[in-house]
């Protein structure tokens, strides 16, 4: 993978970050870019065991879990938006849009990572996400940014869909499907940062548990050892191209010579 320069990720919940594009910020940072991941919610909706987890409690628990996720993958710039899980939809657009420009103007990112505007499983929350993170980039990214949206491939759908619906992760029409000839960025982790990944999957425990348990580690390894990205957008400069220089006008003639031919 060519260098992305400084990352910012912006994501609805916590996890989102983790399944989705956990090797190329754990790879960023350890190459020395700048990776800031910002999540919109702390999933406070989320639980699966309510006597484990009770509701009065996920949003601290699932804190707790990606500070502990995010430290695996070598990533410590975090920023919350502090909205409550499930209200994304219904934020004002533009102050959703302008939480989200004046972090990118801070943070000055060359690669914006986020959801297509179908969310990626059609969560209302990461489809609002991706429409302020795609407005944000249009106000506030620098020239040459590039946003990229999460996507997968056909053969990954065939393979792995009907298994995680299962635990009714895709609403219909989802996940987007993006042929490999087309994806702008793809990311095969190799076993080492694999199996990174995966202790940073785990490390969400009030969310995975049920499925590790009923797929095994072997199906996160599967599922999660390749990252896509379609192209959302690229930033070009606003500043008008300079007008082109007019002609230098006709040279007068010269004035005849005082002086007689060579040689007189």
């Amino acid at each position: 993978m060519t260098c992305l320069g400084t990352v910012l990720g912006v994501w609805a919940h916590p996890d989102d970050e983790t399944y989705l594009s956990a090797g190329v910020m754990a790879h960023s940072a350890a190459s020395g870019s700048r990776v800031t991941c910002v999540t919109a919610t702390r999933g406070e909706g989320g639980s699966w065991d309510e006597e484990r987890w009770p509701s009065a409690t996920m949003g601290a628990v699932r804190e707790a879990e990606l500070l502990r996720s995010l430290a695996i993958l070598g990533v410590s710039d975090h920023r919350w938006l502090d909205y409550v899980d499930g209200t994304c939809a219904s934020v004002d657009e533009h102050e959703g849009t302008g939480r989200v420009a004046a972090l990118m103007s801070q943070v000055r990112p060359d690669t914006v990572l986020t959801f297509g505007p179908d969310g990626m499983t059609g969560h209302d929350d990461h489809r609002a996400v991706s429409a302020w993170t795609t407005a944000a980039f249009e106000q506030a990214a620098g020239d040459g940014a590039r946003l990229y949206y999460a996507t997968v491939t056909p053969d990954w759908s065939e393979r792995m869909r009907d298994r995680m619906q299962r635990f009714d992760v895709f609403q219909e029409g989802t996940p987007p499907i993006t042929s490999r000839d087309e994806l702008a960025l793809e990311f095969p982790l190799d076993p080492a940062l694999m199996e990174r990944k995966l202790a940073a999957i785990e490390a969400h425990e009030s969310q995975v548990e049920g499925m590790l348990n009923a797929f095994g580690e072997d199906f996160f390894r599967e599922a999660y050892a390749e990252e896509f990205f379609r192209l959302g957008a690229v930033k070009r400069s606003e500043a008008p191209a300079p007008s082109p220089r007019p002609d230098p006008p006709d040279a007068p003639p010269a004035p005849p010579s005082s002086r007689g031919p060579r040689g007189a």
